[in-house]
């Protein structure tokens, strides 16, 4: 099997930039371990403190956050980087060529329950006239971004990337400690009879958005006539990961709860690298009003909502809208 080095050399990927990728799965790989030991290392539960969304912090996501933010402190490629966790940028090299966010541990009310997990990164080109604490230059749209990618903490750590080649998907071999190619430019099926909503937000959700899902529902007998299955992890990483393996549409459409947070999924470390990955295998990533990688941001922690997936299910839920 093709080792990670050999694709993104095939795939073009400039040597820093390899290496960037190198210094940040070396940091998933200590993330991987931590999460495997569970109870045993007595990193499962939640802390006394909450991040900037507001969200009460496992252990596990100081602790992935922490193993992140010093491999890629002191790797000496990044100039900034910006985290779920973190209140705000985090200045790293002042001549580091690159911008790293990361949501370092997805889906981590999961981690008591030993379900799905992951971390997701985005990695942009930093623009040198800025200083690294400068939030501002983390907001370009997602199609400036250079590398995109998850690593999914499950029965197998397993990574999907893409440079913009395609997307590919490796495991990680622990007996040597490399991740192998696994799938190389996987695509995602243009139909689906598979979608992952959180259902009990219904009441919420705009008045098209619940027509749509009240069609797939309907089933056989409803106006879109075939039977559609609802699956739900609870972790980003974990649902859109089946969309890619054998597709599906993920959404987190707006909610009327909170006029001014008009999604739950943040945009530059959640929805952009997922829209890139999805993107790059064929599908589709849309936030209702237009696609998620051209969202201009104003804020690094700024919301958005979601719809991503299989081509001609998004394109379908879109003309509900």
């Amino acid at each position: 099997m093709k080792r990670l080095n050999s694709q993104l050399q095939d795939d073009g990927a400039p040597m820093e930039l390899i290496l960037l990728l190198r210094t940040i799965l070396a940091g998933c790989k200590e993330i991987s371990f931590r999460v495997s030991q569970g109870a045993l290392a007595g990193v499962l539960g939640s802390t006394l403190s909450e991040n900037v969304q507001g969200e009460t912090q496992k252990k596990l996501d100081v602790i992935s956050n922490q193993i992140l933010k010093d491999i890629l402190s002191e790797s000496g490629y990044v100039k900034a980087i910006s985290s779920e966790e973190e209140d705000d940028v985090v200045g790293c090299n002042p001549n580091g060529n690159y911008l790293v966010s990361f949501d370092p541990l997805d889906g981590s009310s999961n981690t008591d329950i030993n379900s799905l997990i992951g971390t997701i990164f985005s990695i942009t080109h930093a623009p040198q006239w800025m200083e690294p604490d400068d939030p501002s230059a983390f907001l370009q749209p997602g199609t400036q971004a250079v590398a995109a990618g998850y690593v999914l903490y499950g029965p197998s750590t397993m990574l999907a990337l893409t440079t913009g080649k395609g997307t590919h998907i490796y495991t990680l071999d622990k007996t040597h400690g490399g991740f192998l190619l696994t799938t190389a430019n996987i695509k995602v099926p243009e139909q689906t009879s598979e979608f992952s909503i959180n259902a009990s937000n219904q009441r919420h959700w705009q008045p098209h958005i619940q027509n749509y899902i009240s069609d797939l529902l309907a089933g056989k007998e409803g106006p879109r006539e075939k039977n559609f299955n609802m699956r739900w992890v609870a972790a980003m990483v974990g649902d859109i990961h089946r969309v890619l393996c054998r597709g599906g549409i993920f959404m987190y459409p707006q909610d009327a709860r909170e006029p001014d947070k008009p999604g739950k999924l943040r945009l530059l470390y959640e929805a952009n690298p997922m829209a890139f990955l999805v993107e790059q295998a064929g599908g589709l990533a849309n936030t209702g009003d237009g696609r998620i990688m051209e969202v201009m941001p104003t804020d690094i922690h700024q919301r958005v909502p979601v719809l991503i997936g299989s081509k001609g299910e998004v394109e379908t839920c879109l003309e509900y809208s």
